[in-house]
């Protein structure tokens, strides 16, 4: 172990990767902000769902735009390697301020950008290829330690292969599902739609999926198979992009992908990237990026314990009694990516001590895509009983009350009450603690 920790690799894999990093985030910035997402999502809304523990964090009115134009900056000078530290705290704190603004927009790709922007604060992605390292001369480096470029292999490893271990269940698996649900929808398509409204299309690709996640890391790390390996990493990406309108990550996981590839290519491309732009050869043959001793310390311990957490906090939902596709407790920020079709209905009634009564009208205070987000995850039901709480006492109800009458299907299953509706949710508090007044499942879906 400790002969690994002592050997070095070229720094041009980290230079593409923070380049292609880089361009990929500040183009998905210019995307959201021309599509008017940033009114639709955080300025128009007059609530929102704060994360546990993260309530202090909100959206800035119209303050919200420069946040936005801080991450695509920092994106941008990240990729062009300059003022790369400061550029790299700044995207990292940006992006994830972001994400962490209203619970109803959360996506695994957030997450993912969030983990990739936190460990380029620990990375010399400057070393070469970057104003950086063409200004300072004394930052430039040929060879980087090689735990350096392993990380961002260990990170996406965790990723597919924690992906692959969620499908590893028997509603994906023996189902089908949701697939099965989601493809007929797709039939139009040129060409391949009509095989969509198979049902042995949708075992296909569960299967497929499933052995996909669970093999590609190993297979783009091997000499041989990588070549086909990566064709599939495009082929499955592309295909979830036409098939699922899950924005820029299949092309973000296409881009990252690339850090398997061996430091020779990624050299290659930095030698064509020179000869378009007209840019000069790097002057710092030889040389290589040694940490001291309490650097390196310091950089290894910190990896450590991300790295821990990272193969920890998926597995957080054994603690909790219910269906984890049921209750949510314990599904987010776990690579449980598209694996359940879940639609509910809820309608919140508020009582007071006075004997007053209101049915409330959930489009009146929730986005379209808050108030379906909210009606299938109880933590965003507690939250919105919370705000309904207080929003009705401003309007001089007495100790109001909230009771929420709630319907929820699973992957096709008939819709079945879901929150237990003799239950004050005014009175109860939001918590890492299993919610006993989430009702039981009544099935089981087997697997991990």
């Amino acid at each position: 172990m400790r002969a690994y920790f002592r050997t070095y690799t070229s720094a041009a894999p980290l230079a593409v990767f923070r380049l292609a990093f880089g361009l990929m985030l500040f183009s998905s910035v210019v995307r959201f902000w021309s599509k008017g997402w940033i009114e639709e999502l955080y300025l128009k809304p007059s609530f929102f769902f704060p994360y546990y523990g993260f309530e202090f964090i909100k959206p800035l009115g119209p303050y919200t735009y420069l946040l936005f134009v801080t991450c695509g900056l920092c994106a941008l000078l990240v990729a062009v390697g300059w003022l790369y530290r400061l550029a790299s705290v700044g995207l990292f704190l940006s992006f994830t301020y972001i994400e962490l603004m209203d619970k109803s927009t959360y996506l695994n790709h957030y997450y993912f950008v969030s983990l990739v922007a936190f460990l380029l604060l620990f990375l010399p992605a400057n070393a070469c290829f970057s104003v950086d390292a063409r200004q300072n001369r004394w930052i430039a480096y040929d060879r980087v330690p090689r735990w350096t470029v392993d990380s961002l292999r260990l990170l996406m490893g965790i990723v597919y292969v924690y992906a692959g271990l969620a499908k590893l269940n028997s509603d994906w698996l023996l189902e089908a599902l949701p697939l099965r649900i989601w493809l007929p929808g797709r039939n139009d398509l040129p060409v391949i739609g009509f095989l969509f409204n198979y049902r042995e299309t949708a075992f296909a690709f569960s299967w497929l999926g499933m052995l996909y996640d669970l093999s590609i890391p190993f297979l783009l790390l091997n000499r041989v198979t990588r070549p086909l390996a990566y064709a599939a990493v495009v082929v499955f990406h592309v295909l979830t992009a036409v098939l699922f309108p899950i924005g820029m990550f299949p092309y973000i996981m296409i881009v990252a992908a690339l850090i398997f590839f061996p430091a020779t290519f990624h050299e290659r491309v930095l030698a064509i990237l020179r000869s378009l732009l007209r840019l000069p050869d790097e002057l710092v043959s030889g040389k290589t990026l040694v940490y001291s001793k309490q650097q390196n310390r310091i950089q290894l311990t910190v990896l450590a314990v991300f790295f821990f957490f990272q193969l920890i906090i998926p597995f957080r939902y054994l603690l909790y009694p219910n269906e984890l596709f049921w209750s949510e407790e314990g599904y987010r920020f776990s690579w449980r990516v598209m694996l359940m079709e879940k639609m509910g209905t809820v309608q919140f009634t508020v009582v007071d001590d006075a004997g007053r009564q209101a049915i409330v009208n959930n489009e009146k205070h929730l986005t379209v895509l808050q108030e379906k987000m909210m009606a299938t995850q109880p933590d965003m039901i507690l939250q919105f009983a919370h705000y309904l709480r207080d929003y009705y006492a401003r309007q001089g109800f007495r100790n109001p009350k909230v009771y929420a009458d709630t319907y929820v299907s699973l992957n096709g299953r008939l819709g079945k009450l879901y929150i237990d509706p003799t239950v004050n949710l005014a009175q109860e508090t939001d918590s890492f603690m299993p919610k006993k007044w989430i009702l039981p499942f009544g099935d089981e879906i087997k697997g991990l």
